[in-house]
């Protein structure tokens, strides 16, 4: 009996050891600053109430008509093809003299809302962001001229080792998105190669999108 009871008190205590060793917290990451070190990829959850696979479905199908739709995340965006072809939309917006085109490539109006720490983000984004976006549209336009014609959309080239993580607060924002600068849309003509300006895009999702299309109003 001595010996059972031995082996039994024994063999608890290591269960209990195995068991403390796998509830240990793991080490925090420490990347430094956010504004100088790439973020790592976090799932939505990170910014909400932990979900199991069916929600993360509902969030991709919501996204996929409406991109405020579901929660932001810190996923950096990439260069692709929905980025290509976003770019595609801004063009065709150009070269058609047809702001409206050029919308699908335009920050959310469900995400600024969800962003801007501010009283009314609908008024903001149509009075100011959108009227902008239109007007530099129908500039464009008019600066490729007769060129419009044979103009040829090359690639949006995205310096993307110059964006950073924006953090809430610093910007009129609640919440965080990645931001860039300096992106061009690359062309040709018989002229030659060219580009247009993409002032400043910010994240949703893990996608960019323009919110300056050229300069800062």
């Amino acid at each position: 009996m001595r010996d059972s009871f031995a082996s039994i008190t024994l063999g608890a205590a290591v269960a209990w050891g195995a068991s403390a060793c796998a509830r240990g917290e793991p080490p925090a990451w420490d990347g430094g600053s956010l504004s100088q070190a790439p973020m790592p990829v976090l799932a939505a959850s990170a910014f909400a109430h932990p979900v199991d696979a069916s929600t993360d479905a509902a969030d991709d199908s919501a996204a996929a008509t409406d991109p405020g739709a579901a929660p932001q995340t810190r996923d950096r965006p990439r260069d692709g093809p929905r980025l290509q072809d976003r770019a595609r939309a801004l063009w065709d917006a150009v070269v058609q003299d047809d702001p409206d085109l050029a919308l699908p490539f335009f920050f959310p109006l469900s995400a600024y809302r969800q962003v801007k720490a501010i009283p009314n983000p609908e008024a903001d984004w149509k009075r100011r962001l959108v009227a902008n976006v239109r007007r530099d549209v129908h500039h464009l336009h008019e600066r490729l001229g007769a060129q419009a014609r044979d103009a040829r959309l090359v690639e949006l080239e995205v310096p993307t080792e110059r964006s950073r993580w924006v953090d809430p607060g610093e910007e009129g924002n609640k919440i965080g998105y990645w931001r860039v600068y300096g992106t061009k849309l690359r062309y040709e003509t018989g002229r030659g190669a060219s580009s247009i300006d993409v002032s400043s895009m910010i994240s949703w999702r893990g996608e960019w999108y323009v919110v300056h299309l050229s300069g800062f109003r």
